[in-house]
């Protein structure tokens, strides 16, 4: 996990406590900020910090966002983010969004709103981000007595028939339930009567996908996110959910944000008279004649399939509402619950639960 730098800073109560100044935070990968906290967020970007507790000791920590230049999102309706966006522009800050949008309506896995809602939120996300900047999810990919391998697909061909031309990736995940305790529990006290997938289905599932990106003209980059199958044979790759190439790409002109990251920005030479010129193997172009190699390095602190650079993650386990059957984030429903109470009763309180 990365170290990031610490000050001594001063608390709204005026008790003065150490508190890790990031660069980049991740908001969150423990619970859906914009869905359900996104006033709370905000106003703590305006007070200057917020704080969490460590979910393996339960020591509170402080994060303070005076030095913070980019913040991925995570959500399954980040629709509240959208009379935000202008205050992270007038503060420097750039984003993009991590946007989980299955369709596991009739199954009744997820409380979202309808797909029809979710997919016009995408869709008025990239209108004022862009489309690399809004990254498709659907997230995870399960199977059970109900939904078989070709039920996902027409689903993905559901959502992907409306997303074409507005994203240009597509992150899945193969629902590993025995390697999570909290998932398994979730599914078994909700009696959903799931499948685990075998190798030989994640293989027939990457080929059939593939193959539609191709046929249906979608052109999405496809993407497993923290999987330990190879199927780059089929032109999947393994994800970098906080991708240090893609914060370079959406944030290239923010000098302070590239030094942190030890990105070079590159001017394009100019055409001489053989031709345009060679840029270097592995460059990346970037707007305005310029380029850069890549140095994204892998967080040593994230799980072994995961690609993700370092970031400060700043949500709270058992803190969601979406009450999804294959949460591994909520220990129970009850809680996640009693948690949104707290937070309700205290809403811009320095931590998400309002204690």
């Amino acid at each position: 996990m990365a170290s990031w730098n610490k000050e001594l800073l001063t608390r709204e109560n005026g008790e003065q406590v150490w508190m890790q100044v990031p660069e980049i935070v991740s908001a969150s990968r423990s619970t859906d900020i914009p869905a359900f906290y996104a006033d709370w967020f905000f106003h703590r970007l305006k007070v200057g910090y917020s704080a969490w507790t460590n979910p393996f000791n339960g020591v509170r920590g402080y994060v303070s966002y005076k030095n913070t230049r980019f913040i991925v999102f995570w959500s399954k309706n980040p629709k509240s983010l959208l009379p935000y966006l202008h205050l992270l522009k007038e503060r420097n800050i750039k984003c993009y969004i991590q946007y989980t949008l299955n369709d596991y309506e009739q199954e009744k896995l997820e409380k979202v709103p309808s797909l029809t809602d979710r997919i016009e939120t995408f869709k008025l996300l990239v209108d004022q981000l862009g489309k690399d900047a809004v990254i498709w999810r659907f997230d995870p990919m399960i199977l059970t007595d109900d939904i078989s391998v070709d039920n996902l697909l027409q689903k993905v061909q559901k959502i992907g028939d409306q997303l074409k031309d507005y994203t240009e990736k597509l992150v899945f995940s193969y629902a590993d339930i025995a390697m999570y305790k909290n998932v398994k529990h979730n599914l078994e006290a909700s009696g959903v009567p799931y499948h685990e997938w075998e190798v030989g289905l994640m293989e027939d599932f990457a080929e059939k996908l593939s193959a539609m990106n191709d046929e249906r003209g979608w052109n999405f980059q496809l993407a497993t996110c923290g999987e330990k199958i190879d199927i780059n044979k089929h032109g999947i790759l393994h994800n970098r959910c906080i991708d240090g190439d893609l914060i370079t790409r959406l944030a290239w002109d923010d000098k302070e944000l590239m030094d942190f990251m030890k990105v070079k920005i590159e001017d394009v030479p100019a055409p001489s008279l053989f031709g345009e010129p060679e840029l270097p193997k592995g460059a990346i172009v970037l707007p305005n004649n310029h380029y850069f190699i890549s140095t994204h390095k892998k967080d040593p602190g994230q799980r072994q399939f995961c690609e993700c650079m370092a970031s400060k993650d700043i949500g709270e386990y058992n803190t969601c509402p979406h009450l999804c059957e294959y949460c591994y984030a909520n220990v129970s429903k009850q809680l996640a619950l009693q948690n949104w109470k707290c937070h309700k009763e205290n809403p811009f309180s320095e931590t998400i639960t309002g204690k």
